[in-house]
């Protein structure tokens, strides 16, 4: 539930009409999210490997840390305290504090609700990981179930038909290459958030068998269902109404049920952004532990609950920064960048791996899993991951620039601590 909570947030019920704005055909559309499922896929066997090999706290910082050197993984600890996981968790309660409002129909204003909420969290978090996974996996379970009812009920009762042709909607060139890529940031943005479980990999009974496991079981259950709303959306909506709708879930409710239907789904959303705030807020603070815990960060950060053994100050560090930006309203300029800086550092940690195997880094513990089709699959992940980003640079250039910037800060902030 971790693993499908971390990735299954407010973005699917968004981004197929992001999708179907760069490509206009069924097959293209569902190729493309079908190729991200692929990616994903890759990246769950790689994360997989990686957690059994060194199946301590901190996930993808231990990695980084462990195959290059301390300055990488800081950097990414800095950009995800800063840009990536505070700044996208405040995107979603804000997007979580409109569809309450709807729903509830007060009048308190986003920001508020926003921070409430990301206090809350915060508060169930600073309890263990057993407390927040509990919260995690009975979102979790609401959620798929409000992703199933959209789909069954809008392949029983929406209406419409899929036509298979044309497969294109353009001729192979340059141009059709470039709508492709830019349909995979927002695919790659949906899919991400598999590797945030190895986060807690510490606190888990058995992560050598749990998180592998539950990494590649989780993956594909996220594709099913990612696949599975996009073919009730382009059956109810079709390409076209796809293309010029902002809330295509709400839309394929609205013609199965009429506004009840739309309600129903405006509150299956509100419970998915809870869950994906549920998820940060319960594995991201692992990483700030690690940092602290390597002297590149205040030691308190470090401090561990003898009761639970929770990074709790480390947990309060992430939900007052999110909570900040979310009073701050500043959040939608990071989403745009985000993909950049994220898939950087996928590439990266999917390239340790290399070192690791060439090292037989953690086989003396035994019971290793070794990722599928490696170094042919691994080296498909990082090309793939590199694509995304050079995509994401030429079609925001802007933002992308900035997100460099915040990141090559932190390499003399580095230098300072160390």
């Amino acid at each position: 539930m971790i693993v499908m909570g971390g990735i299954v947030g407010s973005g699917i019920f968004r981004n197929p009409s992001v999708v179907a704005h760069h490509v206009h055909t069924p097959f293209l559309i569902l190729g493309v999210w079908v190729a991200g499922g692929a990616l994903a896929m890759s990246g769950a066997f790689i994360w997989a490997e990686l957690a059994t090999r060194l199946p301590g706290a901190g996930g993808q910082y231990v990695y980084l840390r462990e195959a290059y050197h301390p300055v990488v993984a800081f950097v990414y600890g800095w950009v995800l305290l800063l840009v990536t996981q505070t700044g996208g968790m405040a995107a979603v309660a804000i997007t979580f504090a409109g569809y309450f409002r709807e729903i509830s129909g007060v009048s308190w204003n986003d920001s508020s609700i926003a921070a409430i909420v990301l206090l809350a969290l915060t508060a169930i978090n600073c309890m263990g990981a057993r407390a927040g996974s509990n919260v995690q996996s009975a979102l979790m379970l609401m959620k798929t179930g409000a992703i199933a009812a959209m789909v069954v009920l809008g392949l029983a009762l929406g209406g419409g038909t899929i036509h298979p042709l044309p497969l294109l909607d353009r001729p192979v060139s340059l141009g059709l290459i470039g709508a492709i890529g830019a349909a995979m940031i927002p695919v790659g943005f949906a899919y991400g958030g598999w590797q945030t479980s190895t986060f807690v990999a510490a606190e888990m009974r058995d992560p050598r068998r749990d998180l592998s496991r539950g990494l590649v079981l989780g993956v594909i259950g996220v594709v099913l269902l990612y696949l599975a709303v996009n073919v009730v959306c382009l059956k109810v909506l079709g390409p076209e109404g796809l293309d010029h709708t902002a809330t295509p879930a709400s839309d394929v409710m609205r013609r199965a049920m009429g506004d009840r239907g739309a309600l129903w789904i405006a509150v299956g959303i509100a419970i998915s952004t809870l869950g994906f705030l549920s998820q940060g807020m319960l594995t991201a603070p692992r990483v700030y532990n690690a940092m602290a815990c390597d002297g590149l960060f205040f030691r308190s950060v470090g401090w561990l609950s003898p009761r639970t053994g929770a990074p709790v100050v480390a947990i309060l560090l992430q939900g007052v920064a999110a909570t900040a930006i979310a009073c701050s309203g500043k959040y939608e300029q990071i989403l745009n960048y985000e993909v950049s800086v994220d898939f950087i550092a996928f590439a990266l940690a999917a390239s340790s791996l290399f070192l690791f195997r060439r090292k037989d880094r953690g086989a003396a513990a035994g019971g290793i899993f070794r990722s599928p089709g490696h170094p042919y699959t691994t080296a498909l992940f990082v090309l793939a991951c590199v694509g995304i980003v050079v995509s994401t640079v030429v079609t925001f250039p802007a933002n992308s620039a900035i997100a460099f910037l915040i990141m090559l800060a932190g390499v003399p902030v580095y230098l300072y601590w160390s």
